[in-house]
């Protein structure tokens, strides 16, 4: 197994010395691989006892890489290389984080943007086959990206049964559906294993394998890394993990992830989500803020920030205050964190295998899609930007005003949220503003992509403390893209995402600031110097 090593100081180092002889005592390590879901209390006894298979997933999903291997196999003998993914949350984002650590290309399709659907189509088609996953088949934005490739691969004269894998629930609408239509294959993953614990399961292995991944030692590490985790004793890493996840005090409840050097590409965003969502609600919770090392969050010294740091095994790390160092390869770190996600979830008193409020947006947005309203008037337009927002605007009249009456609206305890309606991957250096906006706030920024955010961090923004302040981001798209048998399109779709998500923090009473793109290329470029803008400022008062 690869090295695993933690070090942590300040709040993080007393969070460990707190509660590490407790959980020690009461055995919780051991109790958690014994599936005992009696240790978040009864309210959440019920969920636990079908949530805790990941435990095991490991070893029980070993027989699933056989078949795995010889369906990659005989899809590269008739000259399938090519692997389109199509998910949401859960279903995607460790594969993306798997593959791309291993440096195998896998086409991870999470979003109904139009731009970024037919990008998706256009791209070697003859030589691509889909993962469609989904624990149930009802993810909207999952079936859309399944319809749309069935017809276009059958336009294109292909046999789109062959080229259609699909991993789901056993029982599940899309288990039968699938069968019934004749699909390459359907994989069943375990149904007592959540979305965002399913990294070794089905949902992280079969694309994964299909596009290259050596699966196997994958599943090999994680057994080894079980192992240790299995054990109540004061060294277990997972343990003091938890501890400075949800038991800092006060709680330091922004937990910023940087990247350090760690070999891992993109291992923050997969944390994301399965710290936000197991976490973020009762009005409780701690947001995860993905980060790099030299982010303006890493040394701001804050009392609601506890960084970890992700750095690589042999690094000589000097840890600032309320800092935490962890190391250890792929497999390793992703059944760490889950563990130590479901100890905090013990120490905050909530139930981290739930997600109440995840389902409010979906149910906006169908709400939308099935009246199609007209959209809102723009309270006025600058340039490439349509702006809309609540009384909070006062006096704006242009974009900037509009964004500066946003940031004025923070708090001493508050987050920033970015949320961008729109192609992640052609306008992927919008990102930048992250770290602009978090120097110019002095406050915690995350950025997320809609609508895959919506499966992830959406529930800490709408179920943890109310502290969030919102900026959405909506652009125009070149050309819209019909789903074949569906009443709306895709960008229907996910303007009625954005609005119903806008809608459902308007009515926890968060500040959202809606900026629509009418032109995707000149909009972006004013919304980066507008934040660039507001960041010189801010930094030119501070000096």
């Amino acid at each position: 197994m690869s090295t695993l090593s933690y070090d942590a100081t300040g709040a993080a180092r007393q969070a460990l010395e707190q509660h590490l002889p407790t959980l020690v005592e009461d055995r919780v390590a051991t109790r958690i691989f014994a599936k005992d879901h009696t240790l978040w209390g009864p309210d959440a006894e019920a969920e636990s006892a079908i949530r805790l298979g990941w435990v095991e997933a490991a070893s029980v999903s070993q027989p699933l890489v056989k078949d795995i291997l010889e369906l990659r196999d005989a899809l590269r003998a008739e000259g399938v290389t090519r692997m389109v993914l199509c998910g949401m949350g859960g279903s995607s984002l460790a594969p993306e984080v798997i593959a791309g650590t291993a440096g195998v290309e896998l086409t991870v399709l999470d979003s109904t943007d139009p731009d970024q659907v037919r990008a998706a189509l256009a791209d070697r088609l003859a030589q691509t086959a889909i993962v469609v996953s989904s624990k149930s088949g009802s993810t909207v934005e999952t079936d859309s990206q399944r319809r749309i490739f069935e017809h276009v691969f059958t336009e294109a004269g292909l046999d789109a049964k062959s080229r259609i894998i699909v991993v789901t629930d056993p029982g599940s609408p899309l288990d039968k559906a699938s069968r019934e239509a004749g699909y390459r294959a359907v994989f069943n993953a375990d149904p007592n294993v959540g979305g965002r614990f399913s990294a070794l399961t089905a949902f992280g292995l079969v694309p994964c394998g299909l596009a290259g991944v050596d699966i196997q030692a994958f599943l090999d590490e994680a057994e080894e890394a079980a192992e240790i985790l299995n054990d109540d004793a004061s060294e277990n890493i997972g343990l003091a993990l938890g501890a400075a996840l949800g038991g800092t005090v006060p709680l330091r409840n922004k937990i910023v992830i940087a990247e350090d050097g760690s070999g891992i590409v993109g291992f923050a965003d997969w944390a994301e989500q399965l710290i936000a969502e197991s976490t973020g609600k009762l009005g409780t919770g701690v947001l995860p803020v993905v980060a790099g090392a030299n982010a303006p969050e890493v040394n701001s010294g804050a009392s609601d920030i506890l960084v970890v740091r992700l750095v690589s095994a042999d690094a000589d790390v000097e840890l600032g205050d309320n800092q935490v160092a962890i190391a250890g390869g792929l497999a390793t770190q992703m059944l760490v964190w889950e563990f130590a996600t479901a100890v905090a979830g013990r120490l905050l008193g909530i139930n981290p295998f739930d997600q109440p409020d995840v389902e409010a947006a979906k149910v906006a947005a169908h709400g939308l899609l099935d009246a199609q309203p007209e959209p809102t008037p723009a309270a006025f337009v600058d340039g490439a930007i349509e702006v809309r927002g609540g009384d909070w605007l006062a006096d704006a009249a242009t974009a900037e005003g509009a964004v500066k009456a946003l940031l004025g609206t923070l708090e001493a305890d508050s987050y920033l949220s970015v949320q961008a309606y729109f192609d992640r991957l052609a306008f992927a250096g919008l990102e930048g503003i992250r770290d602009e906006l978090a120097a110019a706030t002095g406050r915690p920024v995350t950025f997320g992509w809609g609508p895959r955010f919506l499966h992830s961090t959406g529930q800490f923004h709408k179920g943890g403390p109310a502290i969030g302040v919102f900026l959405q981001v909506t652009a125009e798209p070149a050309e819209d893209l019909a789903i074949p048998d569906r009443p709306f399109t895709f960008g229907e779709l996910i303007a009625a995402q954005a609005a119903g998500d806008a809608q459902v923090l308007g009515e926890h009473g968060r500040p959202v600031l809606r900026l629509h793109l009418t032109n995707r290329a000149a909009g972006v470029a004013q919304l980066q110097d507008i934040v660039a803008a507001l960041s010189a400022r801010a930094s030119v008062t501070e000096s």
